[in-house]
């Protein structure tokens, strides 16, 4: 019996920005954030639109490296880890602190920057039910065997319709 295909869930410019200031009204309550640190690299573009929708100006990043081969995890890596300042800030583990990226999968990254920040509020755009719990704040819920394709890594391209990835 083969493997079911993951579904593909392309996901526009124009779509991610929507959601990631949907996540932003979301957040809007929950601050006021004195940073924001975001995990690099898929946190970079929604840090940046939470961050001009908040207001907050000082922006931060935590480099990790999990996908190697693009389809699939591997071994986390810390390829930069965050500022002291900001490690201690409000001198509780990141309070004050949002962490933001573009989507929790496994949970895996979101682990270990929650043991950097265990007092940080962590926002995703997406979520998948594996990591779902280790995160705060949310836009929309994926299955777990829903690859999302962000803009960023897409060119425009013919989409091959649902059904001819269901055919038995």
């Amino acid at each position: 019996m083969s493997q079911p295909q993951p579904k593909a869930f392309p996901v526009s410019w124009d779509q991610f920005h929507r959601d990631a200031r949907a996540l932003a009204w979301r957040l809007a309550n929950s601050g006021p954030f004195e940073a924001i640190v975001c995990i690099t690299r898929g946190g970079l573009v929604p840090a940046a639109i939470v961050s001009r929708e908040l207001g907050t100006r000082v922006i931060e990043t935590v480099c990790v490296a999990s996908y190697h081969d693009y389809t699939s995890q591997g071994e986390l890596r810390v390829l930069k880890t965050i500022a002291p300042n900001l490690l201690n800030l409000g001198g509780e583990g990141g309070k004050g602190v949002l962490v933001v990226d573009d989507l929790v999968d496994t949970g895996k990254t979101a682990r270990v920057v929650r043991d950097m920040l265990p007092n940080a509020h962590f926002a995703t755009v997406y979520a998948k039910p594996l990591g779902r719990p280790l995160v705060d704040t949310f836009v929309t819920e994926v299955s777990q065997d829903t690859w999302i394709y962000f803009p960023w890594d897409m060119g425009l391209a013919y989409q091959a319709p649902i059904a001819e990835g269901h055919k038995g």
